[in-house]
């Protein structure tokens, strides 16, 4: 230590990727991250030495009620350090306790979850139509059998040809005509000819749609995306959510006029330490959590890294969008203005984007959308999978034996 240089105090919390804690036995820390290279270029031009304090309980700090501030925040408030090296998310509210320097870094928040996973859908074989068209189906199979029956019977009259049983042979031609099976009984005139013809051709279409539809499904399957925004998050009871203690998003929440903002402050589960030390309670799926891009980026370098895998899933709506991150100083620090001067020169070199990039890898593969987990192609249906099938026809058989018995008790009956 240079005996002419200043010796400053200067407020260190780990925040992954952008600063890593290390300390030894003595309880002294050093940091390791993009942030160090910037502490050392200005310890170096500013010309002093310096102390690292840890941040009180690693966070970067809020309000409390009697006016004092808790963290890094507090700690530059009551000029206990002459800046934070962490980028801070700047807000008018914290700008009332120290000044920020110039724009470091750029950055959103979502919510990090559980990637979601193939799974088998027990009425996939249903999917293909949505509800409004399945109800348009069977309104059209009963009018066409209806119809039919009417106008056979009608003709059959007319012309005086003998015709028994209209109502269930029109039943029967319509389920083997939208079946795709030969009929064995057409109208035996004009007008119920045409109507059979009409209902053909629509069955041709509806069939033809739907088989094409459920391939497409069974060979590209989708992936449920169950929380894929705060309205998402809101609306399910499956997953708990927390938010990150003493962080920029809890006091978000927590003075948000919007209903959806004020539900996910009352009715969240708890909070976090960071978003970095809870990755693996994510990851298990324990409850969902709001973080920064960067460090869910990172999350899911790590895990791919370490697994081989992705475990992990960003939402695609953004919770805050376009934060500014900037470093911390005391009111009137005069490090300040030569420290902006820095920066701006590292920014336009882009060396702040080129130390954090360092840090984080390996995360196309997870970025990638989870219906393009499977590697292995087209893969055979599974008994879950098919069991919605398997149902409808363990269901027909039932309805048959039923129908078969109360037959047989009739037949009974009659013989008496």
């Amino acid at each position: 230590m240079a005996a002419d240089r200043p010796h400053i105090k200067i407020a260190a919390g780990e925040w992954v990727p952008y600063t890593k804690i290390e300390r030894d036995v003595g309880g002294s820390i050093t940091i390791q991250g993009p942030m160090v290279e910037l502490l050392r270029i200005f310890s170096t031009l500013l010309n002093f030495d310096y102390e690292l304090l840890p941040a009180p309980g690693n966070l970067w700090g809020g309000p409390l009620a009697n006016g004092t501030w808790t963290g890094m925040l507090g700690m530059l408030h009551r000029q206990e350090a002459e800046l934070a090296i962490a980028p801070f998310f700047v807000t008018p509210q914290r700008e009332s306790v120290c000044d920020f320097s110039v724009t470091v870094f750029s950055d959103y928040q979502a919510i990090l979850m559980q990637r979601p996973k193939l799974q088998s859908d027990v009425a996939g074989f249903i999917k293909p139509f949505t509800l409004e068209v399945w109800l348009l189906i069977a309104v059209s199979f009963l009018a066409i059998s209806s119809i039919v029956a009417l106008v056979s019977g009608k003709e059959a009259a007319l012309f005086q040809t003998p015709l028994t049983r209209p109502w269930a042979r029109s039943v029967i031609m319509a389920v083997q005509t939208v079946t795709q099976e030969t009929s064995e009984w057409v109208p035996p005139h004009d007008a119920g000819r045409m109507l059979l013809t009409t209902w053909l051709l629509a069955s041709l279409v509806f069939m033809s749609s739907y088989s094409g539809i459920l391939t497409a499904m069974l060979t590209v399957p989708r992936v449920t995306i169950p929380i894929d925004s705060l309205a998402d998050l809101v609306a399910q009871d499956d997953l708990p959510w927390r938010l990150e203690a003493g962080s920029m998003m809890y006091s978000f929440f927590e003075e948000s006029d919007d209903p959806i903002g004020r539900r996910v402050f009352l009715e969240k589960a708890g909070t976090f330490q960071d978003c970095w030390a809870a990755r693996q309670d994510v990851a298990s799926g324990e409850f969902a959590a709001i973080c920064d891009r960067t460090t869910m980026m990172k999350a899911m370098s790590w895990d791919f890294s370490t697994t081989g895998n992705c475990h992990l899933y960003m939402s695609q709506q953004k919770v805050y969008s376009s934060g500014i991150l900037s470093i911390g100083f005391k009111t009137k620090s005069k490090y300040l203005p030569p420290a902006n001067k820095i920066l701006l020169v590292l920014k336009e070199a882009g060396l702040l984007d080129k130390w954090l990039g360092e840090q984080i890898t390996n995360t196309t593969q997870c970025l990638r959308p989870p219906s393009a987990d499977s590697r292995e192609g087209v893969s055979p249906l599974s008994v879950t999978a098919f069991s919605g099938p398997l149902a409808f026809l363990g269901l027909g058989l039932t309805l048959a034996v039923v129908v078969f018995l109360m037959e047989m008790m009739v037949g009974v009956e009659r013989k008496k």
